[in-house]
């Protein structure tokens, strides 16, 4: 293409709403501009690579013989009534309403869709497992939309959804795209961190993330040095950690006594009062859960919750509060608390709420003694000894509290944020952290959305069964932002071979004479050979044409200038220096440098 038939605004100056690199460089280089907030349109140059990162995922989807589908964006809300999450999806699906009064959705997401759909074709297990995925435009209406592409309202996505007979069927889809993940992103020349991951509102039971390093992610990650665990923090575990020495390690045989705390309420305060350590005290947080499917009835307090029982849909509780105990020094991880709870959120409760339950403000909470609402304790309160908790009353805390002898949990589960230095669950080596943006996510679903869908099918037996159901996930639009937050440098875009918009630049000093002709011999000879080719014919200065093609990132510069003819410049993107080349082999040698670096990362 030439340069002055391309719409290309370029910017000379950083857009003061852009603050990571990927958001920067996309809107200097003129591939895409914002029409709302978290609303953005892809210019034409944005759009080719845009175009190449969903083809690379759509050649490895083809690859392990998954079928792409085109279902609509705009999907009934009736199927989300099915499978429950009407109500749990909250305010970030947008719901709209037709002319006739029918609900709709902007699909966030697509497992109803597909499950509805796929539930009226398939009758037999001869016709599973069946891999199905498209590649289509999602809405999440985010509160804070962010980091241009990384965090938008609209976006695309790839989802793709499997069909079993049985876990094992499923388990060979799981690692065959957890595979063909890892050559999407080496294709799109991405370092990518598979960890270990929770399911969320998704579902299910195994589940792993694609992530980038990132400055400004919104993930951390949990890393061994040692043995290769990866984690997202919201599902990371650690080695037992029993406070070895000094105050909380040694069991007393002491009774639970009260000590006056007056106006002493947080675990600092309480520290500085009774000159002991924070691993000494148990700290007790009120939790507000929304839509917990554990059965409650015969939990402490909750004789008289409202239980929700949907067609088709397991029961669960719109509302419910749990104690929740961890060791004083740490915090509750609210993701892994949700899933233990089996909750579509939790949040921390007022104060209001707080003093209802037990009895005090907050700051008094404890678990010895409290018989309003589950407690629910960390395994690290399980491995504590004479310890000091809240006592339920203003100004009073007990001391030489044993658990499991003065107080013993409704449940005790794996609810603390890991961190950088905690001993690895595998290996007991320390843990370091760093940040991550997530690129992609597989699931294993198993019956949650075939269930509460009513999609069966006959076995070899006659007998009507649930498929088992596994879901896998990229962000089309975050990959590329990603390629870029990898791939930059001060002078602009340095794009992989694989994803450029196009191959080569060729740039003559003056488009005329001698260098016009030579230019237009490269054009035909490159674009005739397959190569993806942009010629500046612009009436513009060359300092101008080369800061441009910089900043677009094209991988291969030619530079057409009458002080070398008839030699021309070739120049990579990624290097220093330029090497003086004989115009009539230019060609040959650039088409050459092209399928090398395309042949490396397939």
């Amino acid at each position: 293409m030439k340069m002055s038939k391309l719409f290309l605004p370029t910017l000379r100056e950083v857009p003061a709403e852009a603050v990571v690199v990927s958001h920067r460089l996309l809107l200097r280089a003129g591939m895409i501009r914002k029409l709302s907030n978290g609303l953005f349109t892809y210019l034409p140059l944005g759009l080719r690579s845009f175009r190449k990162v969903e083809n690379i995922i759509r050649e490895e989807m083809n690859a392990i013989g998954s079928l792409e589908f085109k279902p609509s964006v705009v999907v009934p809300g009736d199927i989300w009534r099915e499978s429950g999450r009407w109500e749990t999806m909250g305010p970030g699906m947008l719901r709209i309403k037709n002319r006739v009064d029918q609900e709709l959705v902007v699909s966030p997401t697509a497992e109803e869709a597909f499950t509805s759909l796929l539930r009226s074709e398939v009758s037999s297990y001869k016709q599973l497992p069946l891999s199905v995925y498209q590649i289509n435009t999602k809405y999440r209406d985010e509160i804070r939309p962010r980091y241009g592409l990384m965090r938008a309202r609209e976006f695309t996505m790839k989802d793709a959804y499997s069909f079993h007979t049985n876990d094992e069927s499923l388990d060979e889809t799981y690692q065959d795209m957890g595979r063909a993940y890892r050559k999407i992103f080496k294709r799109c020349g991405l370092s990518v961190i598979p960890v270990r991951a929770d399911s969320g509102a998704m579902g299910g039971t195994g589940s792993e993330e694609f992530m980038v390093e990132s400055e400004v992610g919104d993930n951390n990650l949990i890393l061994c040095p040692k043995c290769g665990y990866a984690a997202n923090d919201e599902k990371a575990a650690c080695a037992p950690d029993p406070v070895a020495e000094g105050p909380g390690s040694a069991k007393t045989d002491k009774a639970y006594a009260p000590i006056e705390t007056p106006n002493v309420k947080t675990i600092d305060e309480l520290c500085a009062f009774l000159k002991t350590s924070p691993k000494a005290f148990i700290k007790t947080l009120i939790y507000r859960a929304v839509n917990s499917e554990l059965d409650l009835r015969s939990a402490p307090g909750c004789a008289s919750l409202k239980r929700v029982v949907p067609e088709n849909s397991p029961a669960y509780y719109p509302e419910s509060f749990f104690a929740v105990c961890v060791r004083g020094e740490l915090d509750v991880n609210e993701t892994k608390l949700a899933a233990t709870l089996k909750a579509s959120e939790v949040e921390l409760a007022g104060e209001s709420v707080v003093e209802r339950l037990t009895g005090a403000p907050v700051g008094f909470a404890g678990p010895v003694g409290f018989a309003t609402a589950p407690v629910v304790a960390d395994l690290s309160v399980m491995a504590m000894h004479d310890s000091v908790t809240g006592a339920l009353k203003t100004d009073l805390h007990f001391e030489h509290v044993e658990p499991g002898r003065d107080f013993t949990p409704w449940l005790v589960a794996d609810v603390r944020t890991v961190r950088a230095g905690d001993h690895c669950a595998n290996c007991g080596a320390e843990y370091y952290a760093k940040k991550g943006n997530e690129l992609g996510h597989i699931f294993k679903l198993g019956y949650k959305y075939t269930k509460s869908m009513n999609m069966l099918y006959l076995d070899e037996n006659g007998k009507q069964q649930y498929p088992t159901m596994g879901c896998y996930g990229i962000g089309v639009d975050r990959t590329l932002a990603s390629i870029i937050e990898e791939h930059n440098d001060e002078n602009g875009i340095v794009w992989p071979m694989s994803v450029a918009p196009f191959h080569v630049s060729i740039v003559p000093i003056k488009y005329e004479g001698a260098m016009k002709e030579t230019a237009d011999a490269l054009y035909s000879a490159l674009s005739s050979s397959g190569v993806e080719v942009l010629l500046d014919d612009r009436e513009e200065r060359p300092g101008v044409k080369f800061k441009d093609s910089d900043l677009i990132g094209v991988p291969v510069r030619i530079v057409v200038g009458d002080k070398n003819l008839p030699n021309v410049e070739v120049k990579l993107r990624s290097a220093k220096d330029a090497e003086l080349v004989p115009a009539t082999e230019a060609a040959a040698k650039v088409a050459a440098i092209v399928r090398d670096a395309l042949a490396r990362i397939v």
